[in-house]
């Protein structure tokens, strides 16, 4: 097998083999004057010369495109410089220990306090600049011993950051929360948890929710992510008081995988509802198989996914389980100003599959059950819809969609504003490369970011 024959370092998600800066980027349409900030996104690109085992091996690297008065000012594309990619360093010392600096930091890029962390769920965080150099590890002030997940949760009220560490040896999970002065602020080890992928989790205004699914530890797992499904593993979704004592209610469910939550809330009888996009163990195989180049993987991840619903009643202790839509989807997001809140819409990438052939944006009304779906084209492949408020927006629907669009039949990429409410292209701006299909990013303010 040649070096780009793996689907995760071919096609779409060919590496780059270097940094650039380019500025007076060409726009095709007008960028709303409130973008004022940077679309930075994150994902595996390995050095030249590297063919990782596993797609979430490979080293993160960041592309950024600077928004402001109208104009879109610079595209840059930096490697998050850890001493994984800089020194090669290991995971695990010659003494067995984890070195936790030692991150691909591929996954996310978010920002919280006014710092830019690049995440990678079985490392610390490393800090960046806004021009996407490197910075170091951050720590918490000294106080994170442990790894960080990729996926955090800022509460919208209070400012406050939610993440988890998990690990397939005891404590298997711990929660944590965080000040926006960066202090540690909670640290609870969650008893009764297992060694499962705890790829994300979410929140609601009084609950934290846990995903202890069959996806569990397999140290014969030879890519290097050891986690299998595992079909004797009891598949249970845990609620938590996000105040009080750490005490779970374990919902049992039927076996699926969950990589990423959409939201959950509290309905008007109590409930807690929880949706995402939904493994089955036929999707998650094949998207294994992708994951690694494994014999006989799908050309697309993912396939047999669908959008699903759990409806968890601590009253009676009892899930109730629904797909809300067989489209394939994945990458879900709302207004994350409605995190933990109810929200009436969301968005995704939806794949091909289920009658599609190319990929696409979708939006979803969860009041009306209707979607709505932005097909870019042939050879195109949008990433994460990212939701960006409109000035004075007060529904989740007023604003924009940011995307990083890569172009195999033209060699290209832009990134892509949509108008939230209908799908329509408000602008395009054109990046001097194509960029390689990535992960999650994150549009951050000028506001945001420390002066």
């Amino acid at each position: 097998m040649t070096e780009f024959a793996k689907p995760y370092i071919s096609g779409h998600y060919t590496p780059v083999t270097d940094e650039t800066s380019a500025t007076a980027l060409v726009v095709r349409g007008t960028i709303p004057p409130e973008l004022e900030g940077r679309y930075i996104r994150n994902g595996h690109n390995p050095k030249p010369g590297v063919v990782p085992t596993h797609w979430f091996r490979g080293s993160g690297m960041l592309h950024g495109v600077r928004l402001s008065g109208g104009r879109a000012e610079w595209y840059r594309n930096r490697w998050v410089h850890t001493t994984a990619l800089d020194q090669d360093a290991p995971l695990f010392r010659p003494d067995g220990s984890m070195d936790l600096a030692a991150s691909a930091a591929a996954t996310h890029i978010i920002e919280f306090g006014g710092r830019l962390l690049a995440l990678q769920e079985v490392n610390l965080p490393w800090q960046v600049t806004p021009e996407l150099d490197t910075v170091g590890v951050f720590d918490f002030h000294g106080e994170l011993k442990t790894p960080m997940t990729a996926h955090t949760k800022e509460d919208p009220v209070t400012g406050e950051l939610h993440f988890l560490c998990y690990s397939p040896f005891p404590p298997h999970l711990i929660y944590y929360t965080a000040s926006p002065a960066g202090h540690i602020t909670r640290a609870e080890i969650i008893d009764g948890a297992g060694p499962s992928l705890m790829h994300d989790f979410a929140i609601t205004t009084d609950h934290v929710i846990f995903f202890d699914l069959p996806v569990t530890f397999n140290p014969a797992e030879q890519s290097g992510i050891p986690y299998r499904w595992n079909d004797d593993y009891p598949p249970r979704i845990g609620v938590m008081p996000r105040t009080g004592p750490a005490v779970v209610q374990w919902f049992d469910v039927a076996p699926s995988a969950l990589l990423h939550s959409t939201n959950a809330y509290i309905d008007a009888a109590g409930r807690i509802v929880l949706d995402g996009p939904r493994y089955d163990r036929t999707s998650w195989e094949s998207t294994w198989k992708w994951w690694v180049g494994a014999p006989g993987y799908s050309t697309v991840p993912g396939t047999g996914m669908t959008a699903y619903r759990w409806t968890l009643d601590p009253a009676t202790g009892k899930a109730t389980e629904e797909i809300t839509d067989d489209l394939v989807t994945e990458f879900p997001t709302i207004d994350n100003r409605r995190t933990g809140l109810p929200n009436r819409h969301s968005y995704a990438l939806a794949f091909p599959g289920s009658g599609r052939t190319d990929w696409a944006v979708v939006k979803y009304d969860h009041h009306s059950g209707t979607r709505r779906i932005a097909e870019l084209g042939r050879d195109r492949l949008p990433g994460e819809p990212y939701f960006v408020p409109a000035e004075g927006g007060t529904s989740d629907d007023h604003g924009y969609l940011l995307s990083i669009v890569s172009d195999l039949g033209s060699n290209s990429s832009e990134l892509l504003i949509l108008d939230a409410s209908d799908l329509a292209t408000v602008a395009a701006v054109e990046l001097p490369r194509r960029v390689p299909a990535g992960i999650h990013g994150s549009w951050i303010p000028d506001t945001d970011l420390e002066q």
